[in-house]
């Protein structure tokens, strides 16, 4: 997730494949918790560069979120449980921290005269990303089942409308 120029907040194509990838996988593993999906057989379902995603799931695998298997019947399969994969844990593998300030970690910032408080709005930002996405599971999102924080955020006034 970054902030670009001319866009709000950015969720990459990297995190938004992987995150359809994952799910496809925890619904497998609530199936059957030794299922292996192959990375083209989940591109093919939802419309994803198969080279693409297939490298984003090594990326994944690198980090320890899945393991892979090679071979014939080999594929991808959620490294452990989807209740244990939070949404935060992917964003960091692949794009690194939630919240940075050209570069820099919100607290390593300094502002001086009027903007002095500045960095308190920044960190307080990375909270409010961390309340989300570090309680937000697969198992969550897979279910429908989302964190009464998270369906109260979604719920409040304005949250559907484009600012």
């Amino acid at each position: 997730m970054r902030v670009g120029q001319n866009r709000a907040m950015y969720i990459s194509a990297r995190v938004d494949y992987a995150m359809r990838a994952l799910l496809e996988l925890a619904a497998a593993q609530r199936e059957n918790p030794r299922a292996l999906l192959k990375g083209d057989a989940i591109a093919e379902t939802h419309d994803i560069p198969t080279k693409f995603l297939v490298g984003v799931l090594t990326t994944l695998r690198t980090a320890g979120i899945l393991q892979s298997m090679r071979g014939r019947d080999g594929g991808f399969r959620l490294a452990k449980p989807a209740a244990d994969i939070r949404v935060a844990d992917v964003m960091r593998a692949l794009e690194g921290p939630l919240a940075e300030v050209r570069g820099e970690r919100p607290e390593e910032t300094e502002y001086l005269g009027a903007a002095v408080h500045l960095r308190d709005v920044w960190i307080a930002t990375r909270v409010a990303l961390r309340s989300v996405l570090e309680n937000m599971s697969l198992a969550d999102i897979e279910s429908g089942n989302l964190p009464s924080e998270v369906a109260a955020l979604l719920s409040a006034p304005g949250a559907w409308t484009r600012r």
